[in-house]
């Protein structure tokens, strides 16, 4: 679930060019500012969703408590403006009110990306704490079950996100819907789906299969792969898909309901068929690991999801792990548009102050 979040941010991608460095108006790679922090605070999750094998991990860790607190003032002191709070399923933690608190004691708004699944019971936390919420959808009720493998996973979200509502009327609860085999011809149903869970936007992107991100030891075999991505003929029914959603909702994505411009929704066609090789892959605009940082579990930091650790929390401060001698060389040896991951990546964050 957590391919939801990096286009939270926030501003549209698009390709560039070697010559456009994304940090170039952002500082040095010592990192003095951090906007936007994404803590995964537990490792499990509670549904069995078909591009994700993060449901697949053993036991049950999560973040303490007491870690975060160690960095109350490397929060503060970096300016962190946004957290977001990503698994696993975050509701599944023990203690998620008082990693909260801590975090609203220290001045940033909070996002909750969610399954949904435990929204109602939690109701009560959430509205108290949260800034705003971005759940899962797959599609239509029934899609969306199955891609989830839990029944009853579209109604209990529905439930959940009217006890947050009853709890918190103005709270923005917001969709992302992950694009795959089991869904590719039904965006317009999508749509539809999310006004009847009244959500206040849906978003669009493409599953990731070419990563070892969330929870996956060794890159997807092709069988795997073949499992969420498209055929050729699965694409054009994607792109007559994507031409039907911009014809028949221009008022949705006018009024930005539907996040995604024109562009961007073909940008979702592409990675299909670079995936196929058909065309050459191409990174979009994308400044994460200058303005964000990914603290897993184990206390270990990463420039974003998809690419390896640079840091622990183990022995210093949040400070001092995103600037660590391998964190500072990696962000500046990384050439984005070249990279090999970042060419491959479904997702992008391009942040401006």
């Amino acid at each position: 679930m957590s391919t939801q979040l990096v286009n939270i941010a926030l501003r549209e991608a698009k390709p560039h060019t070697r010559d456009e460095q994304p940090h170039d108006t952002l500082g040095t790679h010592r990192l003095t500012a951090l906007p936007i922090l994404i803590l995964n605070v537990h490792e499990r999750c509670n549904c069995r969703c078909l591009m994700c094998d993060i449901w697949k991990r053993e036991g049950g860790a999560e973040l303490r408590v007491e870690e975060l607190r160690r960095h109350r003032e490397s929060i503060i002191r970096l300016g962190v403006r946004q957290v977001v709070l990503t698994g696993g399923e975050p509701l599944l933690h023990s203690d998620l009110s008082a990693i909260c608190g801590l975090l609203k004691e220290c001045g940033v708004n909070i996002t909750l990306l969610s399954t949904g699944l435990l929204l109602k019971k939690r109701a009560e936390l959430v509205a108290s704490f949260c800034d705003e919420v971005i759940v899962s959808l797959d599609g239509p009720e029934e899609t969306h079950d199955r891609v989830r493998c839990v029944q009853g996973a579209f109604r209990l979200m529905r439930e959940g996100i009217l006890a947050v509502r009853q709890q918190k009327p103005e709270m923005r609860v917001n969709g992302r819907s992950t694009i795959q085999k089991a869904n590719h011809a039904l965006l317009r149903q999508t749509v539809h789906a999310a006004k009847l869970l009244e959500l206040d936007s849906i978003s669009f992107l493409a599953a990731d299969v070419s990563s070892q991100a969330f929870n996956r030891e060794l890159v997807w075999s092709g069988e795997r792969q073949n499992d969420i991505a498209l055929s050729r003929e699965e694409v054009i029914a994607l792109k007559a898909e994507v031409d039907r959603l911009i014809r028949d909702n221009g008022d949705d994505i006018h009024s930005k309901y539907i996040v995604e411009p024109p562009e961007k929704l073909y940008r979702i066609v592409r990675r299909f068929r670079e995936d196929l090789g058909e065309i050459p892959p191409q990174a979009p605009l994308c400044n994460a690991p200058w303005v964000s940082a990914v603290m897993e579990v184990d206390g270990s930091i990463r420039p974003c999801f998809f690419h390896r650790k640079v840091g622990s929390l183990k022995s210093m401060s949040l400070e001092e792990a995103i600037n660590t001698e391998d964190a500072q060389l990696f962000r500046r040896t990384l050439d984005v548009p070249e990279n090999p991951i970042c060419k491959r990546c479904v997702c992008s964050l391009h942040y401006k102050k």
